[in-house]
């Protein structure tokens, strides 16, 4: 039985692309499109997630430091993205293979109808043979609609699209068990569950020139840990590492995930959320089940339905006194959810024309985080 990745999310940071600061390092992005067209050429999907654009942007304009102030940062994310997007065409259109742009914010991530629309269309570039080179759209990201850093963006595309493997490549060997670069007996950390709180303890701070640490990328294994896909964490300069990460090879720091692990990284997903879709408003009842006997919410103990959202999107679930005690993936749109208030689970099978009680639930246990 083949157990190789059949689709692939590949994430390369500003400390590998941008040759610490001075500019891309164009050698370092040919030799990755290299490697990406290989496993192309063997019929793997690869999406690419590359930072660099702000590095890139600061490089341009001849500026002594990464700024601060946002609409500097911005202005150099739109002056460095043009760089960036044209180099990786450049390198992998010389192996042969089409590549596309796709800039995004954490609101296109976490509005279902948007969500769906990009899945979609990253489906028809992978199934036209297309790479699709993402970033952060840093030029209209801000606050709330931030993500931050790439880390975390490549792990929610790698959950998207369904991925077999996330590959974050940086200048660090992998997770040591303390810091290298201070303490000469650290030993890299092969492997891992994604869930280990210890990963946390170990993990250090972002560089001069990008916006994620190791931090940062626990957190993402864990984000890929709710679909299933593990996540590896090698140093970029590793010869053919890519490659070799796809056919296996243990390189690097390898974050796994087990049922239990996923439907923890889930929760902790949803309780990260930076904006909710809508409110739930619900009575003490319903307060008891949830908080203290962990059950799902059924509509008999929802008083009242705020906001418009589909089946799916994510939503706070509150008290009388708007108190907010959970957020979960609400398993009706806004429209429905209004009509099956207070009714119990017989009366929202009538309503709604169901045949399953499984399917008369409000927000299931599973698909909750409880505040």
């Amino acid at each position: 039985m083949d157990n190789s990745p059949k689709r692939i999310v590949v994430k390369i940071g500003s400390s590998l692309l941008t040759n610490n600061g001075r500019g891309l390092d164009r050698t370092a992005i040919y030799e990755w499109a290299r490697q990406i067209a290989t496993l192309h050429a063997r019929g793997i999907e690869v999406v690419l997630v590359s930072s660099g654009a702000v590095a890139e942007g600061v490089v341009r304009m001849n500026l002594p430091e990464r700024p601060k102030k946002l609409p500097a940062l911005q202005a150099c994310a739109s002056i460095g993205q043009m760089g960036l997007i044209e180099t990786w065409w450049q390198a992998l259109i010389q192996k042969g293979v089409q590549s596309s742009q796709i800039l995004l914010t954490h609101d296109d991530l976490v509005h279902r109808s948007r969500y769906l629309n990009i899945s979609q269309t990253m489906s028809q570039l992978l199934a036209w043979r297309v790479v699709p080179v993402i970033n952060e759209n840093d030029t209209v990201s801000y606050g709330e609609i931030k993500f931050g850093d790439n880390d975390t963006l490549g792990a929610m595309s790698a959950t998207m699209i369904g991925a077999d493997l996330y590959i974050i490549l940086t200048d660090q060997d992998g997770v040591f068990t303390d810091n290298p670069r201070t303490n000469p007996n650290a030993k890299l950390i092969t492997s891992e569950r994604a869930m280990a709180d210890y990963l946390f303890d170990v993990a250090g701070d972002g560089g001069k020139w990008g916006s994620g640490g190791m931090l940062t990328k626990i957190r993402a294994g864990r984000l890929t840990a709710m679909a299933n896909c593990p996540t590896i964490i090698a140093n970029g300069k590793v010869e053919n590492v890519i490659v070799r990460l796809a056919d296996g090879e243990a390189i690097g720091t390898r974050l796994t995930t087990d049922h239990a692990d996923r439907l923890i990284a889930k929760k902790q997903w949803l309780a990260t959320h930076l904006r909710m879709a809508g409110t739930l408003i619900i009575d003490d009842g319903a307060v008891k089940a949830i908080t203290e006997q962990y059950k799902s919410l059924l509509p008999v103990g929802v008083l009242d339905v705020q906001g418009d959202f589909d089946m799916g999107d994510v939503v706070e679930i509150v008290n009388a006194q708007k108190v907010r005690l959970a957020v979960g993936q609400v398993g009706f749109d806004s429209h429905q959810a209004k009509q099956i208030i207070q009714k119990h689970t017989d009366e929202v099978l009538q309503i709604l024309n169901l045949s399953d009680n499984d399917k008369a639930i409000m927000v299931h246990r599973d698909d909750m985080a409880v505040l």
